[in-house]
């Protein structure tokens, strides 16, 4: 295997399927699926979802509903919500998991302890984090990035609905080109839309490989990880 340990960055909306909000069950079933294409090659699996078919907690505050921080508390159960399909869906096809949370939910999920984490990874566990950092004002990217640091993952892997990363956005412009290798420091001279700036500085200061790639492919992150030129790589 090219990687031994990842962190799969899900976004919520991706549960979404075709549909408009929720959890559509053939999108669960599929990246169940995926998941456990990495597993049954011995690899090392982190996931963390968003909760944006639930409930956006910058949307939300943005419109003047509720207080920002409020709000984002509200997005971090909704991620947790979408942990608990995810691991039910695994575990549906014989993938042992553990949920873990940020934010104390002790009757359905275990504290975020780092070393307990990488612990249930080295027994072949996939480990699902919840609840983002545990603090308003930071996104599921920088929950993302904060946990492959944390857990030493050899790559951060965000899977998207396109393949890459385009010079422009590929679905309104057809001259778009892909990058098949691109560095941090030019993604961001050239302003491409990676992940938020948090996250994204993260993995740059601490040498964290992201590789942006189309999730709904099926067999690409078995692929991926067997290191099959997928998606688009940012690196230093």
């Amino acid at each position: 295997m090219k990687f031994q340990r990842v962190l799969l960055k899900l976004s919520g909306e991706a549960l979404m399927g075709k549909s408009e909000f929720g959890i559509e069950t053939d999108a669960l079933h599929h990246y169940a699926a995926e998941i456990k294409s990495m597993v049954d090659l011995g690899v090392e699996v982190g996931v963390v979802i968003g909760g944006g078919n639930i409930f956006r907690g910058m949307q939300a505050a943005q419109d003047g509903l509720i207080e920002r921080a409020q709000a984002d508390y509200m997005g971090m159960l909704a991620t947790v919500m979408n942990g608990m399909a995810l691991q039910g869906a695994l575990e549906k096809i014989g993938v042992y998991t553990r949920l873990q949370s940020a934010i104390s939910i002790a009757e359905v999920a275990e504290p975020f302890i780092r070393r307990r984490s990488i612990r249930h990874m080295e027994k072949g566990r996939v480990v699902i984090f919840g609840a983002g950092t545990g603090n308003p004002y930071f996104t599921t990217d920088t929950a993302a990035a904060l946990r492959a640091v944390e857990i030493k993952a050899d790559v951060l892997l965000k899977g998207t609905k396109v393949d890459g990363i385009y010079t422009a956005d590929p679905m309104k412009d057809p001259d778009a080109e892909k990058y098949e290798v691109i560095s941090f420091d030019e993604a961001y001279e050239k302003r491409l839309n990676v992940m938020d700036m948090t996250a994204f500085t993260m993995c740059k200061e601490n040498e964290m490989p992201i590789i942006v790639f189309d999730i709904n492919t099926k067999g690409n992150l078995k692929q991926l990880v067997q290191g099959e030129a997928i998606g688009t790589v940012v690196s230093n």
